[in-house]
């Protein structure tokens, strides 16, 4: 089968299409032809290696997370879904990819698709839908009445994560460009800082939470927002010590994301804040509850722009440009 691949780690991985045998079943597994594939930030750091200590690849390996398709095969002991079903999953921290023409899902991970979407639209959902709700209802608790901060609200994160915080009850501050304030606006955004004109801890005060989602010093900065008490979950870094004992990583590792998010740590209590980070995990259950509030109408997608499958490394490329609005999806067919 055809798959979008990288040979290596580093500056040269050789990103590209190869002939790759179709995958062979667990029997938890199901094997889907993918009829569409989002891709995500991460997909741009796996082949630079950034993530090799946490994520474990067999080279060449294929690309990408994100999948809806159709299910083509069931392993033996499997109960949910039958040759036919319409799905959508993450596989991402799995060892294997979803930018092909068929992708192995396990049982645990996949949820129906929602009726309302076309295969398209429901590829854009698994890792934005999981990173918020893994953030805002498990990490942070989020709930009616409180105020969060969801910086880039225009990107594929950020356009999820305010619907959902909205549908939570939730106040919510974000940062975006002129040309977007409208769009985030309209996706239910409180309070919209113009990083352009305006600086956004200047600006924003008495917060509850933080989701991070920029790198550089937004993270620093957001702690002057926030009440003592609050929390930031962070999904870009720095990584910590409790990351790397979940991942049940050395104790090398586990020394070296402790060093890494010591500043952030130290700075954070001094403030009576709490620190995290968190590594989106792919749920199928957690999937289905997204898929019924996308069926509802409460959340929708939002597309920026979609690539053919042949096209899936320009649509990588276009991606790391970082400036797409909602998410970037290649189609299969």
């Amino acid at each position: 089968m055809k798959a979008l691949t990288f040979k290596r780690y580093g500056k040269s991985p050789e990103i590209g299409f190869a002939e790759v045998a179709r995958p062979t079943l667990k029997a938890n597994e199901l094997l889907v032809k993918v009829h569409a594939a989002s891709v995500n930030p991460v997909d741009n750091m796996v082949p630079t290696g950034m993530f090799k200590p946490v994520l474990h690849f067999k080279l060449p390996a294929t690309l990408g997370s994100d999948l809806a398709g159709v299910v083509t095969e069931v392993g033996s002991n499997v109960t949910r879904f039958k040759v036919g079903d319409a799905v959508f999953a993450s596989i991402f921290d799995l060892g294997t990819g979803s930018i092909a023409e068929f992708a192995v899902v396990p049982e645990s991970a996949a949820a129906p698709k929602p009726s309302n979407l076309d295969f398209v639209q429901a590829a854009s959902i698994p890792m934005v839908g999981l990173t918020s709700w893994q953030t805002l209802k498990e990490r942070l608790n989020l709930h009616a009445g409180q105020k969060v901060f969801i910086p880039a609200g225009s990107g594929g994160i950020g356009t999820f994560a305010i619907q959902l915080a909205k549908y939570l009850g939730a106040k919510v501050g974000t940062t975006t460009s002129t040309g977007n304030v409208q769009l985030v606006s309209r996706l239910g955004a409180d309070e919209v800082v113009d990083y352009k004109k305006q600086e956004f801890e200047k600006v924003l005060h008495g917060y509850d939470a933080v989701l991070g989602t920029v790198r550089g010093d937004a993270i620093e900065k957001s702690l002057g927002i926030l009440k003592p008490g609050s929390k930031i979950v962070s999904i870009i870094g720095p990584l910590d010590a409790a990351f790397a004992r979940t991942k049940r990583l050395n104790f090398v590792l586990t020394f070296v994301f402790g060093l890494m998010s010591r500043k952030i740590m130290r700075l954070a209590k001094k403030r009576d804040l709490t620190y995290s980070f968190l590594f989106v995990r792919p749920d199928g259950a957690q999937l289905n509850e997204i898929g019924k509030l996308l069926e509802t109408g409460r959340v929708q997608p939002v597309i920026d722009k979609v690539f053919p499958f042949e096209q899936a490394k320009e649509a990588l490329e276009y991606l790391a440009k970082g400036h797409a609005k909602g998410k970037v999806v290649i189609q299969m067919q």
